[in-house]
């Protein structure tokens, strides 16, 4: 069973080397960034929305435990607001790579929505790139629904050639 616990200090700094690289390269392939541009603008954006790190307000981070693994992965999560109260949109959810395909994220995911029960969150949300179909099925099956989707289709090359 995996449970959450408040990330320490090395984690957190584990989990921050680690994220840059792949959040970098969605947004390269969603065309937002461009690879050139994308590894600074990955730094830049996480140091806009933690300014404090780990200490930044109205932000929590976890570690999974699962048995005897003291780090299977890790949670990011940020108190929001909606017309209905306060929620928990969840940042970044990472399982190790050693550690993945065992049903992690799924434990980990609802040991979270007893957590933010406790925290006073009416509900979680989340972002999912569209190309990440392993992640999209993992919510739905947890009973994650789409509140709104933006597409996209490529339209040949950019020189009109």
């Amino acid at each position: 069973m995996t449970s959450l616990r408040t990330a320490t200090t090395e984690e957190f700094a584990r989990w921050r080397a680690q994220t840059i690289p792949p959040y970098a390269a969605d947004k390269v392939r969603t065309g937002r960034w461009s690879e050139r541009e994308s590894l600074a603008e990955a730094e830049k954006e996480l140091a806009s929305l933690l300014p404090a790190g780990q200490l930044t307000p109205g932000h929590l981070f976890f570690t999974m435990e699962a048995g005897s693994n003291p780090s299977v992965g890790f949670i990011w999560v940020a108190k929001a607001e909606r017309a209905f109260g306060p929620i928990g949109f969840i940042y970044d959810l990472v399982v190790w790579p050693e550690y993945r395909r065992q049903g992690f994220a799924a434990q980990a995911m609802r040991a979270l929505e007893v957590e933010a029960g406790k925290l006073g969150f009416r509900g979680l949300a989340l972002h999912v790139f569209g190309h990440n179909g392993p992640a999209r099925d993992l919510y739905v099956k947890l009973g994650y629904e789409p509140t709104n989707i933006q597409m996209f289709k490529a339209l040949g090359s950019p020189s009109g050639a």
